[in-house]
């Protein structure tokens, strides 16, 4: 249903609570599903104070993938960030769950400069959280695949995500 609420929630491979917010269900598409959140909009990271985003976003969790997008608004500097982590399960209609594997590929938006970030990170999570090697690899192959569909405008990358977040700005 349209317009509902749904709790996201991004734990680290161990479980412990990591990213989280509140976001309203905008649709699904071949994609996948599309919720929004308009600009003034806060996240929280663990339990630590609420962070409040300027811009509005949107968010993709396509089905049985190991990522999922955020599309940024203005101002924001980054216009895609796509967290790798393991496939969204949906534990009810009103929410979702992933595991962050800490690597994120991003375009910026100011050059459009498609990049992969925190691969510090993901080597040193392999370690502390025992990742199995099915993990990494489904990490780095999932990393592969967005830095070549950012790079090369597939859809939903190129203009898509345009639609979905004209419905929270």
């Amino acid at each position: 249903m349209a317009g509902r609420e749904v709790r996201v929630v991004y734990t680290k491979y161990d479980g412990s609570l990591h990213w989280h917010m509140s976001m309203r269900y905008l649709g699904a598409d071949e994609h996948g599903i599309w919720l929004g959140a308009p600009a003034h909009s806060s996240v929280r990271r663990g339990s630590e104070p609420p962070v409040v985003m300027e811009q509005p976003f949107v968010g993709l969790f396509p089905d049985g993938q190991w990522w999922t997008a955020t599309f940024n608004g203005d101002p924001a500097k980054t216009e895609i960030y796509c967290d790798i982590g393991t496939p969204p399960r949906w534990l009810s209609p009103g929410e979702v769950t992933m595991a962050d594997l800490d690597l994120d590929v991003l375009r910026v938006r100011a050059n459009r400069q498609v990049m992969l970030v925190d691969e510090d990170e993901f080597a040193e999570h392999q370690v502390r959280y025992g990742y199995p090697a099915e993990v990494i690899g489904k990490a780095q192959e999932a990393a592969a695949f967005l830095l070549l569909a950012i790079a090369d405008g597939a859809e939903p990358f190129a203009s898509q995500y345009l639609a979905w977040l004209d419905q929270v700005r």
